[in-house]
């Protein structure tokens, strides 16, 4: 009987860190940045849709999906630290080339009928260029979220990180994320009396 690993690999997420070259006062999986970062990014194309006007482009639904397998290839590579992915272009296109390889190599361990399409899942061809840029957008949000919620317990170690990803966001002229950072973020350090707080 042939069987197909592909879904129990993504299951092994969970056991994938972020943060490697951090003290963290709780560790993050791949599991939560990736749930997290498809929650934000289903948001993000709503406000574009909803709220702005800006969300002509956006399926919500697809970019969330595709949102859940961003960092699928991961699971094979491990969590690249940023200062040594982005350090020069020699090495952001080299780990770019092995992360392909990976998403094929995990396609490949699907079903041949479902293969080609979890592949457009896994690289992110699946979005067209307004829905990469949602994804990024997320993407970073989720990294700030965990920046904060790390400085807001004490932990001065993700201070320069979480300037660093909030500048990335400014520098990124996307309007649902700036949205987003200025009428959601700040709920972010709010305990859960004040989140609720009359609102029921």
């Amino acid at each position: 009987m042939k069987t197909y690993p592909f879904s129990a690999l993504l299951g092994r997420m969970k056991y994938i860190t972020r943060w490697s070259l951090m003290r963290s006062g709780r560790a993050e999986s791949l599991s939560e940045h990736t749930a997290d970062t498809a929650l934000l990014a289903h948001t993000l194309c709503l406000i574009g849709q909803k709220c702005l006007g800006t969300g002509a482009d956006l399926r919500p639904e697809m970019v969330a999906t595709a949102a859940l397998y961003h960092d699928a290839p991961e699971i094979l590579t491990g969590d690249m630290p940023t200062p040594v992915k982005y350090k020069n272009e020699a090495l952001r296109s080299a780990y770019k080339a092995v992360e392909q390889e990976s998403a094929r190599l995990m396609a490949s361990l699907q079903p041949e009928a479902l293969r080609s399409e979890t592949e457009e899942f896994l690289t992110g061809r699946v979005l067209n260029d307004a829905e990469r840029k949602i994804l990024k957008a997320a993407d970073r949000l989720s990294a700030l979220i965990k920046c904060l919620e790390e400085c807001q317990s004490g932990n001065r170690e993700f201070e320069a990180a979480r300037e660093q990803q909030l500048a990335a966001l400014h520098g990124m002229d996307c309007p649902e994320a700036e949205y987003f950072i200025t009428h959601m973020l700040p709920c972010y350090t709010q305990n859960l009396d004040e989140l609720t707080r009359g609102r029921f």
